[in-house]
């Protein structure tokens, strides 16, 4: 009978496993920092001696005042943005994004520019198209199931924007550097890697990341705006589907999901005071993406999914020989307490989701557990 499978990890695993947590590999909602949620906990009762709970303080109080300042104040330095540039809280995650950007940006006169990548970027184009607005396909992967990043692509000079999708988490497909277009704001739907690395804001009109998989829970998308692009907006639609609004009144105009900001806020700290900012955190994601794909490309058990050239470091994607190998990894592996590594229902295989909060000895537990689980199985 098989030794079961055992890994001696770091403090910050014991204290996690003395808490009874997994190794959480979830898409998304996804793992946040063990030091986050201590204080989240700390708080839940009597917030900074309010005598109330985070989640009862008032949005309109001097609390919150703080809290969400904070946090604009630190995605401004995180990303190094400067005063062209409006940091708004949005509900209703970026699905509603693929709306709300065509909403405000692409009049019926003009065509914007879309770059079908996957999932995501094609239910953008959908939601585009549904308004009835020119949303111009000018790349896809999709003629082979989305396992690459286009190149070489012509944008239209005088598209209102050009859309992208940064990351893309059911195929495992990333953006390393993004693309240049004169002239062209770009819009980036950076649900799954903001905050992973550091990118010039310059050339982005909007960026819009649902915070559920990078930097908080479910519940906020958090927009980054260029005030010049802003501007150029649509201005006769419903209140609530205004960029406008939002900026005119710090993401106050209505009750904003206060805990869910809260959160960003605080893993947003995290990002700058514990781990040193986002240079930091990319070489950090780098080296767990690298000991994951060693790992996969070792042998030829492993299968990675999408081209080495477009591999993401926050989704890693990869089947094993056989989908009864596949149940028998993912079952083994729950066992073991590794938690979220089944691929997305449309895909299948397997992904592990190695987002900011995801750490570095985590991530070689599970290399170990795949070592050993080909040894046995191989």
């Amino acid at each position: 009978m098989e030794a079961p499978f055992t890994h001696t990890g770091s403090m910050e695993e014991k204290m996690t496993a003395a808490a009874g947590r997994i190794h959480n590999f979830n898409a998304g909602p996804a793992a946040l920092p063990l030091g986050v949620l201590t204080e989240i906990q700390a708080s839940l009762l009597n917030f900074a001696g309010s005598g109330m709970s985070i989640t009862e303080i008032s949005h309109r109080s001097k609390w919150f005042d703080e809290v969400i300042n904070d946090a604009v104040a630190r995605v401004k330095r995180l990303l190094g943005l400067d005063d062209r540039f409006r940091v708004l809280f949005i509900q209703g995650g970026a699905s509603l994004q693929f709306a709300m950007v065509p909403m405000n940006f692409l009049p019926n006169s003009r065509s914007a520019d879309y770059v079908n990548t996957g999932t995501w970027s094609t239910k953008a184009i959908q939601e585009c198209k549904l308004l009835g607005k020119n949303a111009a396909v000018v790349a896809s992967s999709e003629d082979r199931e989305f396992r690459y990043i286009p190149a070489g692509i012509r944008f239209n000079p005088d598209a209102a924007y050009a859309h992208i999708t940064s990351n893309n988490t059911i195929r495992g497909t990333q953006w390393s550097a993004f693309p240049e277009i004169q002239g062209v704001p770009l819009v980036a739907d950076m649900s799954s890697d903001i905050m992973s690395r550091p990118f010039d804001p310059a050339p982005f009109g909007l960026v819009y990341a649902g915070a559920q998989k990078n930097i908080g829970p479910a519940g906020v998308c958090l927009v980054i705006a260029r005030q010049d692009f802003l501007a150029g907006a649509e201005k006769n639609l419903p209140t609530m589907l205004r960029y406008s609004t939002f900026a005119e009144k710090n993401s106050l105009y209505n009750t904003p999901p206060c805990f869910a900001i809260y959160t960003v806020q605080l893993v947003l700290k995290w990002i700058e005071e514990t781990v040193g900012g986002l240079a930091r955190m990319a070489a950090i994601n780098q080296e767990k993406a690298q000991s994951l794909y060693a790992t996969i490309d070792r042998g030829g058990f492993y299968r990675g999914t999408a081209d080495p050239g477009s591999r993401s470091r926050m989704n890693v994607t990869f089947r094993l020989p056989s989908e009864e190998l596949e149940q028998r990894f993912l079952q083994e592996a729950q066992s073991a307490g590794f938690g979220g590594l089944k691929g997305h229902r449309s895909v299948g295989g397997c992904r592990a989701s190695l987002y900011n909060a995801t750490t570095l000895s985590t991530v070689q537990a599970l290399c170990d557990f795949m070592t050993e689980f080909e040894r046995r199985n191989g």
